[in-house]
C-alpha cells in the first residue's frame, strides 16, 4: 500500500510498546501504536503522554496512537507485538485477518503460554501460519524508563532470517539504543522467559531482609538453571551467557525499575498474594502494570518437568506463588538444599 513505506505498528501500548514507538520513531520511522483502551489512544495523540504507563516521557509525533487494530495494521510489514505473553494468543487471533502475509512479526513479551507452553514465537507462528523466519524476537536488559530518557543500552534481535534481523536492527539503531543480531530465537526467548522468575526471588529476599551476597547467589544460581533448561530446548549457552540472559537477568534483579523484583520485594515484606484474575492468569500491580513472572512460573516450572531439568529457583517461586508457601519457607527449602560440587 502506498504511503506506508517506514511505518511500523506497535502493538500493545504499555511501558515497553511506548518505549520501543519512542525508539522506532527516534530512529526515523513513522509508528502506528495500538493501545487496548482509547483514552490512552486519545491522550498520547493530544498530550504527547503516556501517563498511566509510561509517566513523565514525551512520546515523538512521529507516533500516532489508535485503538483500531485494523487501522493500526493497515498495509504494514513490519508488527511489533508488545502485549502480555498470557494475551499474545488471543490477540494475534483478533488481528491475524488485518496482518500482511509478508510481514515480519516481532516479539517482545516475556513468557511461556500457560498450557501449550510454547514460547512466544511459536504461538505467533501457530496463529497466524506465517513461517518461522518471518517472526522475530526482542529481548535483553531494557527497562522502559531508562531507554525512554535515553539512556545506553542494548538489546538482542533474534530470528532465523539474518535479512530480516538486519532491517530491524536498523529500524532499532538510535545513538542511545543499539540491537545486535542473533539466530538463536529459543535461547533469547528462554532467558526472557525465565529471568523475571529470578527477579520475583531476588525481591523476595530482599523482602525478608537479606543482603547483597544471597542476591548475587540467586542470580549466580539462576543463571545456571536458565541455561539447564535453555540447552535441554535446543539454545546456545553463548546466547544466555549474553544480553538476552545474564545481561537481562542482572537489570531485572537488581533494578528498582523492574517489576517483577518489586513486586517480589512486597511479598518478602509480608503482602498476601493476590488472587489471580480470569483465565489468562495475569497479576497486575498499580498502574495496570503486569508481573510476568507469577504466572511464567507455572508455565516454566512444568516445561522444566517435561524435559527433566530441575529448576529449584523457580520451584520456590512456583510455592509461595502458588501453593501458599511463605516466603521465609521458600528462602529455608533453598538454604536447606543438599550441598554439591558447583
Amino acid at each position: 500500500m502506498a504511503g506506508t513505506e517506514g511505518t511500523v505498528a506497535v502493538m500493545g501500548a504499555g511501558a515497553w510498546g511506548t518505549a520501543l514507538a519512542k525508539v522506532l520513531a527516534d530512529a526515523g520511522s513513522q509508528v502506528r501504536l495500538w493501545a487496548r483502551r482509547p483514552d490512552i489512544a486519545s491522550q498520547i495523540n493530544e498530550t504527547r503522554c503516556n501517563p498511566d504507563y509510561l509517566p513523565g516521557f514525551v512520546v515523538p509525533d512521529a507516533v500516532h496512537a489508535t485503538s483500531d487494530p485494523a487501522e493500526a495494521l493497515d498495509g504494514l510489514t513490519t508488527v511489533v507485538l508488545a502485549v502480555p505473553a498470557q494475551s499474545m494468543r488471543a490477540n494475534l487471533q483478533a488481528w491475524a485477518p488485518h496482518l500482511n502475509g509478508n510481514a515480519t512479526l516481532v516479539s517482545v513479551a516475556k513468557g511461556i503460554e500457560l498450557g501449550t507452553l510454547m514460547r512466544m514465537s511459536q504461538v505467533i507462528a501457530a496463529v497466524t501460519g506465517f513461517d518461522t523466519g518471518q517472526v522475530a524476537v526482542v529481548s535483553g536488559p531494557n527497562l522502559a524508563a531508562e531507554i525512554a530518557a535515553g539512556q545506553p543500552a542494548a538489546t538482542v534481535v533474534a530470528c532465523t532470517d539474518s535479512g530480516r534481523a538486519v532491517a530491524l536492527q536498523r529500524m532499532l539503531n538510535t545513538g542511545y539504543f543499539r540491537p545486535y543480531t542473533n539466530s538463536d530465537v529459543v535461547g533469547t526467548e528462554i532467558g526472557g522467559a525465565c529471568k523475571n522468575i529470578i527477579a520475583l526471588a531476588c525481591g523476595m529476599a530482599a523482602g525478608v531482609g537479606l543482603g547483597e551476597n544471597t542476591a548475587a547467589a540467586i542470580i549466580t544460581r539462576g543463571l545456571a538453571e536458565i541455561i539447564r533448561l535453555g540447552v535441554a530446548l535446543g539454545a546456545k549457552d553463548t546466547t544466555l551467557a549474553g544480553l538476552a540472559g545474564v545481561g537481562d537477568l542482572v537489570a531485572t534483579c537488581t533494578s528498582p525499575h523492574s517489576r517483577n523484583r518489586s513486586f517480589g520485594e512486597r511479598l518478602g515484606r509480608g503482602e498476601v498474594m493476590p488472587q489471580v484474575p480470569g483465565s489468562a492468569g495475569l497479576v497486575s500491580i498499580a498502574g495496570g502494570h503486569v508481573v510476568e513472572g507469577v504466572t511464567s512460573c507455572q508455565s516454566v516450572l512444568a516445561l522444566a518437568s517435561s524435559y527433566d531439568v530441575e529448576m529449584p529457583l523457580t520451584d520456590a517461586v512456583h510455592r509461595v506463588c502458588h501453593t501458599g508457601s511463605s516466603v521465609t519457607e521458600a528462602v529455608a527449602l533453598l538454604l536447606g538444599r543438599r550441598t554439591k560440587p558447583e
